[in-house]
């Protein structure tokens, strides 16, 4: 197996690589295995269960989770000066790290398909039907329902939080399967909201293999496989579609002539393939998408690049699957995801630890605003595009994938001192 750039991928460096197979989204979206259709079903279900969310977490005043955009226009000027490179159009930050009850980009998909699941179960057991005010759900009498069945799931951290904190708010059973790449303290909150946390030694693919193995024998148990959901894109899918409706209210136009480049940090890529998607769904080929990975794991580059997907592994070619990103921290790409993005997405790039804990400063100090490690990873993406696409028009977006739930002691750390 050889590819463009392979070597520089073995030797853990900062690369960007534009995807060769890239196809005029009108020319593939009909044999695509989601529809919009698909898509606006997902939207109509959380709009359903607003009243509920409403109910058992009042902070999410209309029910809705979502989060603002800004512009940080501080941040774009330090890092022309930091870079020495001109970034061409205007930066703004989606502060998904805002989302309610899980503070991250997990809430999405992960709250979605466990919303799912619930409604599935009452409405098969004739506890629900489509008409009702879905609030009830909040009686005791659902919860006792719930409490029968389990949710179960793999993950490095941010996913297991977002099911953990809904499935055990619903009644749910919850057992998160974390790696060893999981912080303490995502252990730590998610054990104080009643959810059982099996550790592992090993990485994310294990976590999710003896997850799926332990749910798969328990015929009450549900396993959300972060690796091959279709629920869970949809989840995320709607939050791109969402982004549109926001640029529109912020004046902003995105068209041939004023193209949109967002930067996805990426894991397994249920998350960022979602959102992608259902971006590319709103403005096709107007939108460029590009996911950010660890230079010691770039899974999803690897598997686009190589063309093997899931086949291929960054221990394979020697990396060892470790950052301090934990969300990111994935050998092995999503062969579900992997295979859609194939065609639609522009590019990938890494990046490198140290980078992550400059631009959380950096962020923090010109806006005032704070990320996690791992969210920052996207920021290294206009500095790379700039380079290759020079138009003023140009409205880039970053996706702040989390950390509003960092506790204040280590916030204050990541801050503050020269961790790395």
């Amino acid at each position: 197996m050889y590819f463009p750039l392979l070597n520089d991928l073995k030797a853990a460096k900062e690369i960007i690589w534009y995807n060769d197979n890239y196809t005029s989204f009108t020319k593939i979206k009909n044999t695509l295995p989601i529809s919009f259709e698909d898509i606006l079903e997902a939207e109509n279900r959380l709009k359903r269960f607003a009243p509920y969310i409403k109910k058992i977490f009042p902070e999410v005043a209309d029910g809705i989770i979502e989060s603002p955009i800004s512009k940080i226009d501080k941040m774009k000027s330090l890092m022309e000066m930091k870079y020495k490179k001109r970034i061409y159009g205007n930066l703004l930050l989606k502060r998904d790290d805002l989302l309610p009850i899980a503070g991250s980009i997990k809430a999405r998909g992960g709250i979605y398909e466990v919303l799912k699941h619930a409604e599935a179960l009452a409405i098969d057991n004739g506890l629900l039907t489509l008409d009702d005010d879905y609030s009830i759900l909040a009686n005791n009498s659902f919860k006792d329902f719930f409490a029968q069945y389990t949710i179960q799931v793999g993950s490095t951290g941010n996913l297991g939080l977002s099911i953990g904190t809904i499935s055990a708010k619903v009644g749910f059973n919850v057992i998160v399967h974390m790696s060893q790449d999981a912080k303490e303290w995502k252990k730590e909150l998610l054990r104080s909201k009643g959810v059982k946390v099996i550790e592992y030694t090993s990485d994310y693919s294990k976590a999710v293999e003896e997850g799926r193995f332990l749910s798969d024998n328990d015929p009450k148990s549900y396993f959300i496989d972060d690796e091959n959901s279709k629920d869970l894109f949809m989840g995320y899918a709607v939050g791109g579609i969402r982004t549109k409706k926001q640029l529109d209210e912020m004046g902003i136009i995105i068209d041939n002539k004023n193209p949109l480049f967002v930067y996805l940090p990426c894991g397994v890529g249920g998350g960022p393939g979602g959102i992608a998607y259902g971006l590319k769904l709103m403005y096709g080929d107007n939108v460029h998408c590009f996911f950010a990975e660890p230079t010691h794991s770039p899974a999803m580059l690897l598997g686009l690049a190589s063309g093997l997907h899931d086949k291929i592994s960054v221990e394979d070619i020697g990396l060892d699957n470790k950052t301090d990103a934990d969300g990111l921290a994935v050998g092995r790409p999503s062969s579900f995801v992997g295979k859609i993005m194939d065609k639609i997405l522009t590019g990938a790039f890494t990046i490198d630890d140290y980078k992550l804990y400059d631009f959380l400063k950096n962020l923090y100090d010109e806006e005032k605003i704070f990320l996690e490690p791992s969210a920052l990873a996207g920021f290294l993406g206009p500095v790379f595009t700039s380079e290759k696409y020079k138009n003023e028009n140009i409205t880039h977006l970053c996706w702040g994938t989390g950390g509003s739930l960092v506790p204040d002691k280590i916030r204050k750390n990541l801050i503050s001192s020269n961790l790395y």
